[in-house]
């Protein structure tokens, strides 16, 4: 049990040595991934739409053999 209160004093002695990002850095760099986050998922939802319709299609030709 000591050595678990050990570990969560060290932990919250290690947290107040953490420089935190002010306000001017953190909100640019959240819209940054923000936009990376949104790109990425039209993308690959773009990617997925294209694949599975020429599936379909491939499927549909090779059907009517």
């Amino acid at each position: 049990m000591k050595s678990i209160l050990r570990y969560f004093k060290g932990v919250g002695r290690e947290v107040k040595r953490i420089k935190w990002p002010t306000r001017e850095t953190f909100i640019p760099s959240m819209i940054v991934v923000i936009c990376i986050a949104l790109f990425a998922g039209i993308f690959l939802s773009l990617e997925d739409l294209a694949a599975a319709t020429i599936l379909e299609q491939l499927r549909n030709a090779f059907a009517n053999m």
